[in-house]
């Protein structure tokens, strides 16, 4: 008997463990140690802790492929975590407090990826929310579900839903949840009612990027062009090719008619637009008819779940510090201050066909599940080729995404920066 049997004997008491267990208890105690690794990365709440953590999980992990595939899996969730209706609040680095809601179902299970739905309220014109989550006038019990999570965000006159601050605190909120529960990330819905589907449409147009589908309910996007609304956002129709719309408006509602709708409703149709829209028969500015629709609403989120890789995207920005970024592509840098970035990207596996005006600069993130990185990569920018070549892969830039998206579905291992 060799040395390093006499050895395995010695540490494993004398007891000789055939060579393919000794195999498995190492594939089992990696798995274990990169869920808990990855699980401190998902918890970090500071800078440094995340670096380190993040230095950690790489050092464990060794190759790309193997953090990887700890990352898809996500960590493992607790269950000693609250359930029921629960009323916090974010605080943003100025030091605004975002109150939200959070209604987790009773019986919530860590074993289970949640469908997370997000209600915006009307009404956005009041003074700033106190403790108390009455925002939502008829309470939440109606808004309880077994089978999803449930956000009621706050908004008021100094934060408006498609001002800045509600544009980072929504998906800031939607981070905090998804530290703490197990989120179906491609099944992440915003729902809003008057002001707040107005709010929806904001989203819909100027930040898609977390959300599967978006439901505006009684509510208009000519709001959003209105400086005197907080608003004075410019509206690209194409940037709604991503996600679907339901789109419910009142015949005689007297603040958002169909009437007065029906031109946007027209364009989206004219532009095949993916969407919904419901006039409700002499229905005014209220919700009566949302037990009617009800079935049809639930069957349009389970039918649209977020496809997180779509082969095309298209995407107008008139701003690069925000505002600018759909999935895996991102405008960073336009041609002129005057005119918006425009960029239309259809994919085929390693291949890129782009036609791009008033951009400059912009960026691919790249998934190893949707391009082969042992072959080239090839991009051609209006009929001309601006890349062709291996692109390598990074651990740090695996997590660096991770870190700021907190999104199993959406994992990126490399940046293809251009310059046009």
């Amino acid at each position: 008997m060799n040395l390093k049997a006499r050895l395995l004997i010695a540490l494993m008491g004398c007891v000789l463990v055939p060579p393919s267990l000794l195999i498995a208890t190492a594939t089992a105690a990696e798995v274990i140690d990169g869920k808990q690794l990855l699980a401190d990365f998902w918890q970090a709440s500071d800078l440094s802790t995340k670096q380190r953590s993040q230095e950690q999980l790489i050092s464990a992990a060794g190759d790309i492929e193997t953090l990887y595939r700890w990352v898809k899996q996500g960590p493992n969730y607790s269950a000693d975590v609250a359930v029921g209706q629960q009323e916090s609040a974010r605080i943003a680095d100025d030091g605004t407090r975002f109150p939200y809601v959070v209604l987790i179902p009773e019986d919530y299970d860590p074993a289970i990826s949640y469908p997370v739905e997000f209600m915006l309220h009307g009404g956005v014109g009041r003074p700033e929310w106190e403790a108390g989550g009455g925002w939502w006038r008829r309470g939440y019990d109606s808004l309880k579900k077994p089978d999803r999570i449930v956000v009621v965000p706050a908004a008021w006159i100094g934060a408006f839903w498609w001002h800045e601050n509600q544009a980072v605190n929504l998906p800031a909120i939607l981070k905090i949840i998804k530290r703490d529960y197990n989120v179906d990330d491609d099944r992440v819905t915003l729902t809003g009612v008057s002001d707040g589907g107005t709010g929806v449409y904001f989203f819909a147009f100027k930040q898609p990027t977390e959300w599967a589908a978006f439901l505006p309910y009684i509510g208009h996007p000519g709001v959003l062009r209105n400086p005197a609304s907080g608003g004075g956002h410019r509206l690209y129709f194409e940037n709604l090719f991503a996600k679907p719309l339901y789109i419910v408006n009142g015949e005689n509602d007297p603040l958002y008619p169909v009437q007065a709708i029906m031109p946007f409703i027209d364009i989206l149709r004219e532009t095949g637009v993916k969407h919904i829209f419901k006039p409700i028969e002499n229905g005014g500015h209220n919700t009566n008819w949302l037990p009617q629709e009800a079935a049809q609403i639930e069957q349009f989120k389970l039918d649209n779940p977020r496809d997180p890789f779509p082969d095309r995207l298209d995407w107008i920005a008139d701003r690069i510090d925000r505002y600018n970024r759909n999935l895996w592509l991102r405008v960073d840098e336009l041609a002129s201050d005057s005119q918006p970035g425009i960029l239309e990207v259809a994919r085929e596996g390693n291949d890129f066909q782009i036609v791009a005006d008033e951009v400059s600069k912009f960026t691919l993130l790249l998934n190893p599940e949707e391009v082969d990185f042992s072959k080239a990569i090839k991009v051609e920018v209006n009929g001309s080729i601006v890349f062709e070549g291996l692109v390598s892969q990074e651990m740090n830039t695996l997590l660096e995404w991770l870190s700021m998206d907190l999104d199993k579905s959406l994992l990126f291992t490399a940046e293809l920066t251009l310059e046009l």
